[in-house]
């Protein structure tokens, strides 16, 4: 009886638990959060992103704590980067059987003001960084889904694909993109038993904001932070936690998660 109830309350507090699990974007924010409750979850977590030093923090942090955790330098810009360190995943820590896709970034400001640069690194990063991710981890997933196990791609967009700002609009078609292509690739993928997940959460407090340079949309940002409590980077987390959880027949399509007085 013992036992029995030993592994009944592991299954309650670890629901993740013998699942290996990638956290694009990992090294602040949605992604280093996310890497936390899904190794207190019981999942071995690879975390990758560009910043070795925060990667290597983040692991110590998830290992102090008795979880498992990979840090793998990675620039989801570069194919072979990505490519890599799905061989370095699948030799280190097993089969993945979770991707969290959350690597992004924003660059808002008119259209008139035509910052093609801008432009090429959200739709690099947002867009093409995404399907790279996609692209190198997706077998893995049908190998999981095939074995009986739960397999989950879950994309993070934004409520800017749905919404409509002033000064937003590459960002949001880059967010945009992501659920749209969320909503295709679950009728790809479902049959294989690999469920695809999209989240679009509304304004999170998160470093996303510090990289905005227009300063009408830094004002507009900072107001809103003085009117309205943000989203936490833990909030997202565990929305994740909760999509990867559920019994592997179901999967949640989309959440929209939204601070409360944010409209």
């Amino acid at each position: 009886m013992a036992s029995n109830s030993v592994t009944l309350q592991s299954s309650v507090t670890q629901p993740l638990n013998g699942r290996v699990a990638v956290v694009a974007g990992a090294s602040s924010g949605i992604g280093a959060a996310t890497a936390k409750v899904l190794a207190a979850r019981g999942a071995k977590v690879a975390l990758l992103a560009r910043r070795t030093e925060k990667l290597a923090s983040l692991v110590a942090e998830i290992q102090a704590g008795g979880g498992t955790a990979l840090a793998i330098t990675v620039d989801v810009t570069k194919q072979a980067s990505v490519d890599a360190a799905a061989a370095t995943v699948a030799k280190e820590l097993g089969s993945v059987s979770l991707v969290v896709n959350n690597a992004g970034i924003m660059l808002p400001a008119p259209i008139t003001e035509k910052r093609t640069a801008d432009w090429e690194q959200m739709i690099d990063l947002n867009i093409t960084g995404l399907m790279r991710v996609i692209g190198a981890f997706t077998p893995a997933l049908i190998e999981a889904g095939a074995k009986g196990s739960a397999a989950d791609l879950i994309n993070i967009s934004s409520i800017a694909a749905q919404n409509v700002f002033p000064t937003f609009a590459v960002y949001s078609g880059t967010k945009a993109y992501v659920s749209h292509l969320s909503r295709h690739l679950r009728t790809e993928l479902g049959p294989k038993n690999v469920r695809v997940s999209m989240i679009e959460p509304g304004i999170v407090a998160t470093e996303l904001q510090s990289h905005v340079t227009d300063s009408s949309v830094k004002a507009w940002l900072e107001g809103a932070e003085k009117s309205f409590a943000f989203l936490q980077p833990a909030d997202i987390a565990e929305a994740i936690a909760y999509l990867a959880a559920q019994p592997k027949h179901v999967n949640v399509q989309q959440l929209t998660i939204m601070p409360t007085a944010q409209v």
